[in-house]
């Protein structure tokens, strides 16, 4: 598996169509989670926020977000149009990125660590 220094390298090594779609996924999570710390995890790009708030990585048909079980479990029914996990979203490369619904989750996942005491 290929390591990456940080979130803008992995972005960049990824196909170019699939380039816009990371960043759009990005953007929204920083927007809606600005205290989070950017990292690598692995191997994937990841938010931390006292300890892992969310993931996302490209595939060649989608875009995975992975928000833990509990993001998933909260929109279970706004996620009936894709497919989806105990733990993991697929959004569609050929379908709009649901950027509105990302936000809910992200900002749903702040919520529930900002109750947990911060990692050293």
């Amino acid at each position: 598996m290929k390591q990456y220094a940080n979130v803008g390298e992995y972005i960049q090594c990824q196909p170019a169509e699939v380039r816009p779609l990371l960043e759009k996924m990005k953007r929204t999570i920083k927007k809606c989670a600005p205290k989070a710390e950017e990292t690598i995890s692995y191997g994937i790009p990841a938010f931390k926020l006292n300890g892992a708030l969310v993931y996302f990585a490209a595939f060649k048909r989608h875009i995975g977000f992975y928000p833990t079980s509990s993001g998933v479990a909260a929109f279970k029914k706004e996620l009936s149009p894709y497919k989806h996990a105990k733990g993991s979203i697929q959004f569609p490369l050929d379908r709009p990125l649901p950027v509105a619904l990302i936000g809910k989750i992200t900002r749903f996942r702040v919520k529930e660590n900002q109750g947990r005491k911060p990692k050293k």
